[in-house]
């Protein structure tokens, strides 16, 4: 089938058609790889293909661009996963950091697509194609040249080993806020007691400074072990009561933009639930920051 317009209208057609998804290709991309960076590469990969397509040819230009995008994230895991298995410390997706609080509705926050690097490339993109951007079963199967069923099987699979991960209660915008501000001013002016009551038993905290910044290497777990870690950093870093602070979401988490008491720039996310924070993310790897340096003005 060919089109009977002008190649400068079917040019600009083209073009409309693959505009109106860059949208849903990043965030896709983005949710595969854990990296903005690594998605925007992928994305204008797909470009470059697209371009070479004739549209009037396509059936779908939405599933034929989800499955080009798809295939090349498959593409680019192999490679990521090498890094990550040789990354120093905790390894966090690049923030996602975003202004408006409302909860995402795709339901995809910080804690769900770390526990989405436990399954395999086939059983995360299954997932993510048919759980999060409702894509048919139909469809997922041509994409990963796999039958219907074993994709089905993908799916479940992967559903039940991240169910653990999904929020019970969504944390209210405000409520949200609030206790990211009151965690950021604890912390800050070295308030252990009040820090003590916002932390949950089995607390746990990760930071990612990439072998780039001072960090800790190992997740911290428990609560005393936590605010060991913070007394620590108070007697070491002295405290101090202002300060940047930019409430963010990050992630689909309540969390917040600061300059630390030793200068570096991070990110932190909050997972609450009932009320108490019950992990907490800590982005400090320049490299992974570099969308939000200017965010603090």
């Amino acid at each position: 089938m060919t089109s009977s317009l002008e190649p400068a209208a079917v040019a600009h057609d083209a073009t409309e058609m693959f505009e109106a998804q860059r949208p849903r290709l990043q965030r896709l991309a983005y949710r595969m790889l854990g990296s903005l960076a690594e998605a925007e590469d992928i994305v204008q990969d797909a470009w470059l293909r697209w371009r070479r397509v004739d549209p009037a040819g396509v059936q779908s230009a939405p599933a034929f661009l989800s499955k080009t995008v798809t295939r090349l994230c498959l593409d680019a895991m192999k490679s990521a996963r090498a890094r990550r298995e040789t990354y120093v410390g905790s390894w966090l997706p690049e923030p996602l950091v975003e202004f408006d609080m409302t909860p995402d509705q795709d339901g995809l926050t910080l804690t769900l697509m770390l526990a989405l690097e436990r399954l395999s490339p086939l059983e995360r993109a299954a997932f993510l194609l048919h759980d999060v951007f409702g894509v048919a079963l139909d469809e997922i199967a041509t994409t990963l040249k796999r039958e219907p069923a074993a994709v089905r099987q993908l799916a479940v699979r992967a559903r039940q080993h991240v169910q653990h991960a999904r929020p019970r209660f969504p944390v209210a915008p405000e409520e949200g806020t609030r206790i990211a501000e009151a965690f950021f001013k604890a912390t800050r002016s070295g308030d252990i007691n009040t820090l003590g009551a916002m932390l949950a038993e089995n607390v746990v905290v990760h930071s990612d400074g990439g072998r780039k910044v001072h960090t800790f290497l190992n997740p911290i777990v428990g609560l005393q072990r936590v605010l060991r870690l913070y007394d620590g950093l108070r007697r070491k870093l002295g405290a101090q009561n202002d300060g940047l602070f930019r409430a963010l979401k990050i992630d689909g988490l309540p969390g917040f933009l600061s300059h630390e008491r030793d200068g570096v720039l991070q990110t932190t996310a909050l997972q609450i639930e009932d009320g108490r924070i019950t992990a907490i993310y800590i982005t400090r790897n320049p490299d992974k920051l570099q969308r939000v340096v200017g965010m603090e003005t």
